[in-house]
């Protein structure tokens, strides 16, 4: 009789484990599926305003003489092996030139399809503020799943590892450079 009580309390308790175990890697799954979608969401709005940075260049092409030197720059602006992170900072960089373009030439003060891109990419940019919020909400409560016991036994045992915040910065390094604005 003592025999089939241990066995009964081994199996509880192996069952209660596995319910534990469970609820600790859906709760993992969620919140990386949660940073995916967000991931998704930043890679289609910088996709949206490096297209209207493009057509913002042409616009300015169209309207002015001269072709200011970073123009072409921007035009041969090609994305090979470049992160999200240096991605976004390059095309606002780029923008934020376009618009001290427009600004330098008369000819363009008035043009509504001018006014109207730019219009466009101060929507997206509140679209990928948004999203970045989210992204980086979502890495903080992984990252402290995957710092904490028990979860991160399960984080180990899937091979999940904390991921940087979007800005880049690696918050578990001593290099202090890495975090750029």
């Amino acid at each position: 009789m003592s025999f089939f009580i241990i066995l009964l309390l081994l199996i509880i308790i192996a069952g209660l484990l596995s319910i534990i175990y469970m609820n600790i890697y859906n709760k993992l799954q969620k919140t990386i599926i949660r940073i995916q979608d967000s991931e998704a969401i930043i890679d289609s709005t910088l996709r949206k305003k490096f297209d209207l940075m493009i057509d913002i260049v042409n616009l300015i092409k169209d309207k002015i003489d001269e072709n200011p030197k970073i123009l072409k720059e921007i035009e041969n602006f090609k994305v090979t092996n470049i992160t999200n992170f240096d991605f976004d900072r390059k095309v606002t960089k780029y923008i934020l030139l376009l618009e001290q373009i427009k600004n330098d030439y008369p000819k363009l003060h008035d043009n509504q399809k001018l006014k109207q891109k730019f219009l466009e990419i101060k929507n997206i940019d509140e679209t990928l503020e948004a999203s970045k919020a989210f992204y980086n909400k979502y890495t903080t409560s992984l990252n402290e799943m995957i710092k904490s016991f028990p979860s991160n036994v399960v984080a180990k045992l899937h091979k999940i590892s904390v991921k940087n915040y979007f800005d880049g910065k690696d918050m578990n390094d001593d290099i202090l450079d890495d975090f750029k604005l």
